[in-house]
């Protein structure tokens, strides 16, 4: 009798733990297979470690717009109303954060030093003088030329190849030749092009000096009145050209500024000049000029050739970019003369008086 009861017992028990551990595994199994239990992470379709694409048709946040684009840079060609642009760096011109040396300098006290050798490259150098280049194919680069003679960097008659990059040239004011009179930061005297390009230049009268060549990318500045020796103001100009050039002079994309007043000698930001031969054979594009009696220089009556496209006249001196106005001295009827898509900083088209 006392052996069934227990007998009895121990088949209760067992019922009893196998009822509990039947109640555990239902319960274990709902909540592994119930969505509602455990969400996913990952969306329906969606690879692990990647993120669930927006909705299509939702726009994403308009980014900030840059400014405008100056005709010639790359960009669109808006209306005149929205061309404003309000100085040169802004508006993706040449400044002083885009020309000049790039790497760490190493004082060299010159004085006048003639370069001799073909081929000679001048690189990471900090120049007190100036260099007189008597040789072929020579090039400086990403220096810094501060001079007291009445040049920066003068290539003499016969000679070709030379190249000035990402340096800055500049001057003690009043040194040189005739009280600093006549003075530039880089004078081509030889028959060929010359490529100037990413140069800060400052001081010089007469900055860059040529009939022919490539200049791209310069920043011209604070240039600084003369007196020559006879008490008379020299004329200042960013860019040079005295006319009977053989070879195309290039002129895109610089910030050519020419503060000087014009009682005390300022003629142009770009001046090009009958002076020693009919001018021709020009590109002025997309360029900021400002300042000078005039901005502009054409060329005058015999002037050919001379293309003057997509360029930005600032005001930040003058009402009318240069004192007396824009543009001054353009031949509308000379052979292969264009004139076209120029403006003012302001938006509005510039156009030559006829």
């Amino acid at each position: 009798m006392l052996r069934n009861r227990r007998r009895l017992v121990a088949w209760l028990l067992a019922g009893v733990v196998l009822a509990v551990v039947l109640t555990l595994y239902d319960a274990d199994r709902t909540g592994v297979s119930d969505p509602k239990a455990a969400p996913s992470a990952t969306p329906s379709g969606a690879l692990p470690g990647t993120q669930t694409p927006a909705p299509t048709g939702t726009p994403s946040p308009s980014a900030t717009p840059s400014p405008t684009a100056p005709p010639g840079t790359g960009g669109p060609s808006p209306s005149a109303s929205a061309t404003a642009c309000t100085s040169p760096g802004a508006c993706g011109y040449p400044d002083a954060n885009s020309t000049g040396p790039r790497i760490a300098l190493e004082r060299h006290d010159t004085g006048n030093m003639s370069v001799k050798k073909d081929g000679t490259v001048i690189k990471g150098w900090d120049i007190r003088g100036s260099l007189d280049i008597y040789a072929n194919d020579v090039t400086i680069i990403d220096s810094r030329i501060t001079s007291t003679n009445w040049w920066g960097v003068n290539l003499r008659p016969g000679f070709s190849g030379l190249k000035v990059l990402h340096t800055t040239i500049t001057a003690v004011p009043g040194k040189g030749p005739d009280n600093g009179g006549v003075n530039y930061a880089v004078s081509n005297m030889g028959g060929s092009s010359i490529e100037v390009g990413w140069c800060d230049i400052s001081v010089f009268g007469n900055a860059l000096s040529m009939g022919q060549g490539d200049l791209h990318d310069n920043y011209v500045h604070d240039l600084v009145a003369f007196r020559n020796q006879g008490g008379e103001w020299q004329h200042i100009d960013a860019v040079i050209s005295g006319g009977g050039n053989k070879g195309r002079l290039t002129i895109r994309h610089n910030t050519l500024l020419n503060s000087t007043p014009v009682d005390k000698g300022a003629t142009a930001a770009v001046g090009l000049f009958a002076d020693t031969g009919v001018v021709s054979s020009v590109v002025v594009e997309d360029n900021w000029l400002a300042g000078g009696a005039y901005a502009l220089y054409g060329g005058g009556p015999g002037a050919t050739g001379i293309r003057v496209t997509g360029n930005v006249f600032s005001t930040q001196y003058h009402p009318a970019s240069g004192a007396y106005g824009p543009v001054t001295a353009w031949n509308a009827g000379g052979a292969g003369n264009v004139w076209k898509d120029n403006r003012m900083s302001d938006g509005r088209p510039v156009e030559p008086a006829s």
